[in-house]
């Protein structure tokens, strides 16, 4: 992917410079790309997809509080009132891949919705890195929302900057409401417009490595074991996943798009996909900037809502919903995360890389169905057990080495996991120094 996108970029921008000025497009050339992705493919999680149409459904849904109808809520949040927990669901849709780069997507909807629903867009972007942009959800451009309009089939159309020019996008479909009046989605079309040369040239620039973010912050064990995560994983016993206040960074089912690596005080590490969302909020992404925050833009960059709203009084001392918040909590640990890889006991600091952040080379974890491999100390059979790795995390892979007749990977300071572990590392350069 990185190789595809800067061919593409190279080859705009040589165009330009050989041609002196740049040439407007000829008829036959499209400026944009359009196109509807078939809802019967997409991967649902709490809704159905029938008769080419899809629907809420409100039994499979993940409860969760409804977003502000102008998708664009206060600094200080709605009123005191505790937002109903409402049927939430997602239809992830394929991606797409473009003829040509795109820096903004414009999407529209041919809906049916009750009074009190919502059909709403995220978009996301392949990088140059291969890892994905975070969801972006699509910015009203006509003024209105797509919460309870009409059954006439006109829903407000929506659009998406993305952060970087890319030749690779998929969307996702968010439907809420209640029993009764659930929302009912016949088409999504998406619109790709071409991405400037200016954006272009400035991405070529600007590809240095990213180091991935990293911050402290209070982790909770989530426990509802038996019940149904956003992404619509059912949660079993001792599982490894963890759950973070937005959706911006929501895996779809089964995958790793969305990692972190979670590090506990007494030295134990754990790498996990992002598959739920919270705590307390919905729509606080905390490790991102002010100027890219979806709320709480005024706090620093690292700090969780809750965490301000716990320790000093921030809105009230309430969440975005109007709950009073009741610890600082910016993570929720699945249970084998918390007891097993990390070995706490009770709630705790910890230090979280949101590995997707980087430009570190990410790999996945299969471990066939097994849970979880061992992150040891050492390249050895034997060595200090420091964590786990879940099935289908992502981990930053440094090196290889071979010790013995045994294939290792290194995947931090001191951690290492059996080379078997991660089949789609590929070729990668054997460790210059095995510490």
């Amino acid at each position: 992917m990185r190789t595809r996108l800067r061919t593409a970029l190279l080859l705009a921008i040589a165009g330009a410079l050989t041609a002196g000025t740049v040439a407007p497009a000829s008829a036959s050339e499209p400026s944009t790309a359009t196109w509807s992705p078939d809802l019967s493919r997409g991967e649902a999680a709490g809704v159905t997809v029938r008769t080419g149409a899809a629907e809420l459904d409100p039994q499979k849904a993940h409860l969760a509080p409804q977003d502000a109808a102008t998708g664009a809520m206060t600094e200080g949040g709605p009123d005191t009132a505790l937002a109903e927990a409402v049927p939430t669901g997602l239809l992830t849709l394929d991606p797409q891949i473009l003829d040509r780069p795109t820096d903004r997507v414009d999407s529209a909807l041919v809906a049916e919705l009750p009074p009190g629903s919502t059909a709403t867009v995220d978009v996301r972007g392949r990088r140059a890195a291969g890892n994905w942009t975070e969801w972006i959800p699509a910015t009203p451009t006509t003024g209105g929302t797509a919460e309870g309009a009409a059954t006439d089939g006109a829903v407000p159309g929506g659009t998406v900057e993305l952060p970087e020019p890319t030749t690779e996008v998929q969307s996702r479909l968010v439907l809420t409401g209640s029993p009764g009046a659930e929302p009912q989605v016949h088409d999504v079309r998406l619109t790709a417009h071409p991405a400037s040369l200016s954006s272009m040239a400035e991405a070529e620039e600007g590809g240095a490595e990213r180091a991935v973010l990293s911050y402290r912050v209070f982790a909770t064990r989530e426990g509802l074991v038996g019940g149904t995560t956003a992404n619509g994983h059912k949660i079993a016993e001792r599982d490894h996943f963890v759950a973070l206040p937005s959706r911006r960074a929501l895996s779809p089912r089964n995958t790793s798009d969305y990692s972190v690596k979670v590090c506990a005080p007494n030295g134990r590490c754990a790498f996990a996909p992002v598959w739920d969302v919270g705590p307390w909020n919905t729509r606080d992404d905390y490790w991102n900037p002010g100027s890219v925050r979806q709320e709480w833009g005024s706090l620093p960059q690292g700090v969780p809502q809750a965490q301000a709203a716990y320790r000093d009084n921030f809105n009230g001392g309430n969440d975005q919903f109007g709950r009073r918040v009741a610890n600082p909590a910016g993570i929720d640990l699945g249970d084998g995360v918390f007891w097993d890889a990390l070995g706490l006991k009770d709630n705790s600091m910890v230090t979280v890389d949101y590995l997707w952040t980087g430009s570190v080379r990410l790999s996945k974890v299969s471990t066939g169905g097994n849970g979880a491999v061992e992150v040891l100390a050492a390249p050895e059979a034997g060595a200090e057990v420091i964590g786990i790795a879940a099935d289908r995390a992502d981990v930053p892979v440094r090196c290889a080495l071979r010790n013995g007749s045994e294939a290792w990977l290194q995947i931090g300071d001191g951690q290492f996991v059996t080379a078997g572990a991660v089949p789609d590392a590929g070729r990668i350069e054997a460790c210059a120094d095995a510490g």
